[in-house]
């Protein structure tokens, strides 16, 4: 599984005009799904971006996590994030898991990362056509591959 986390100061998600996620300050968490990625993934990277210190603290230093900034979380399935951009110009997904895979191990996600921040995490729509919207603070963006474990 790939991540790509944003510290954001707001952020939603709209499908055909309705929004149907947003944050104030937070995180969005961008998920793409590998062939292959397993229940131990999941449960990595969510305890993993549930604990990432990417927020000020009082000094200004990237001490805090989202849970000790109060901050919020949006969570949208991305395949995109598994592409691969090694043979010519046109990105390949063969990598990403299709959606009988894909769809536990997301779901999953959002079950494991919610009681480790203690709220519900704002959601997208697993293979919808969606536009998102945010304000990047900092910016701060930062990927992690749980294969990699960084």
């Amino acid at each position: 599984m790939r991540v790509v986390i944003q510290r954001v100061n707001g952020a939603s998600v709209t499908i055909a005009g309705d929004v149907v996620g947003r944050i104030g300050s937070g995180l969005v968490v961008l998920v793409g799904v590998q062939a292959g990625d397993t229940p131990a993934d999941v449960d990595w990277l969510a305890a993993k971006v549930a604990s990432l210190r990417i927020f000020p603290d009082e000094a200004g230093k990237m001490n805090r996590s989202v849970v000790e900034a109060g901050g919020g979380l949006l969570v949208i399935s991305q395949f995109t994030l598994i592409a691969s951009t090694a043979k010519g110009n046109r990105p390949s997904f063969i990598e990403a898991a299709r959606p009988e895979e894909a769809v536990p191990l997301y779901e999953r996600f959002l079950a494991v990362i919610e009681p480790l921040v203690g709220r519900r995490p704002e959601r997208g729509v697993f293979a919808a056509d969606m536009q998102v919207a945010l304000v990047n603070d900092g910016p701060v963006t930062i990927l992690i591959d749980s294969r990699r474990r960084e």
